[in-house]
């Protein structure tokens, strides 16, 4: 629990000089006053990586302002349900939200690919394109006729394919199959054969106990360990070709965020970028150590997915893909900038990353 607060603590010092009065602001702007907001989630409460994360940024803002902004955390359910978590923040009932844009699909065509994208890009590459390639600032302008400030606020690496309550084999087996999957990639299950449900989280166990369910994708050995998932289903499948480094948002009410100081601004911005690196961080230390449980401990079949049904399911995503760029005129200026990117670091990876891991062995 202490090394998960360092950066928070570093954030704090390193933006100590931010909390002091800066030329034309007056002393009651800048220190006097002090704002309370409230933020609402998509996750359980302090919910292991995503709901820590978003209680760690609230705690971060809160430090590096010295108290001037704080933030009172909602889990899905407590102030409003997990996917009404844009709906609130658009209509200021919470100043803040933190959520996955894949949620939003039916609200704007383009809104998964500022989340995750079947075969698109990973934590490291997505970090890349957000921040250097022209991503946030397409981000920014969907989100604005929603009075929408999004921020990049977390990323849980590359997930697992899911849970299953049968082995696959084939293609084939993915007909007649109810899997709990968001996003694009529950397009491209349907395209297959199977039936997509989106569910928030907190149902998945149940809902798999029942029958509701005969699969599921949550996140990884971190996360699905928490749930219990190798209770109701025994094999795991991976790679996580749905969902390669999915992206979490913070979401800010627009009015509220453009009302704060400079220097409180340049405080939530630099707090929800360090939030991004440390979730990862956290994921990338806690997921092996998950997975050693769950093998040692819980005897769970971890599986890679077939040859054939990979080849299957990136062919099906080329095709979901593409028809929803063909579907949108933003969403294809989004797609292009996203398919540029991603060719351009598949280039560059193909002589470094790649290799590496390769050479390593």
């Amino acid at each position: 629990m202490q090394r998960r607060h360092l950066l928070a603590g570093a954030s704090a010092a390193a933006l100590a000089a931010c909390s002091r009065p800066t030329p034309g602001q007056s002393g009651a702007t800048a220190v006097g006053r002090k704002l309370q907001w409230k933020m609402v989630t998509s996750w359980q409460p302090n919910f292991p990586g995503l709901g820590a994360g978003a209680a760690r940024l609230a705690e971060m803002i809160g430090r590096a302002s010295g108290g001037r902004l704080t933030i009172k955390v909602y889990g899905g359910n407590e102030l409003v349900p997990p996917f009404e978590v844009f709906d609130a923040v658009s209509r200021g009932t919470a100043e803040m939200g933190h959520s996955a844009a894949y949620y939003w699909k039916g609200k704007n065509a383009a809104a998964p690919f500022f989340c995750a994208v079947p075969f698109g890009l990973n934590a490291q590459e997505m970090n890349g394109w957000l921040y250097h390639g022209g991503g946030l600032e397409l981000w920014r302008e969907l989100y604005a006729p929603f009075n929408l400030v999004p921020f990049p606020a977390g990323n849980t690496g590359v997930q697992m394919a899911g849970w299953f309550n049968r082995e696959i084999t084939a293609v084939s087996d993915f007909n007649g199959l109810k899997m709990r999957i968001p996003g694009l990639g529950g397009d491209v299950m349907s395209r297959l054969g199977a039936t997509a449900v989106n569910i928030p989280g907190a149902e998945i166990y149940t809902a798999m106990q029942t029958g509701a369910l005969d699969a599921c994708e949550w996140v990884g050995p971190y996360n699905d360990l928490a749930f219990g998932l190798f209770r109701v289903a025994k094999y795991c499948y991976y790679p996580g070709w749905q969902e390669p480094g999915p992206t979490l948002e913070c979401l800010l009410h627009k009015p509220a965020y453009e009302a704060l100081p400079d220097d409180l601004k340049a405080i939530v911005e630099v707090c929800c970028q360090a939030i991004n690196d440390d979730m990862l961080a956290d994921y990338t230390a806690q997921n092996h150590r998950a997975m050693r449980s769950l093998i040692d401990e819980h005897k769970v079949a971890f599986r890679r997915l077939p040859d054939p049904v990979l080849n299957a399911l990136r062919q099906a995503a080329q095709e979901v893909v593409g028809e929803l760029a063909a579907s949108d005129p933003f969403a294809h200026r989004v797609f292009d900038s996203f398919s540029a990117f991603r060719e351009q670091v598949r280039v560059w990876h193909g002589i470094s990353e790649v290799p590496f891991y390769q050479a390593r062995g």
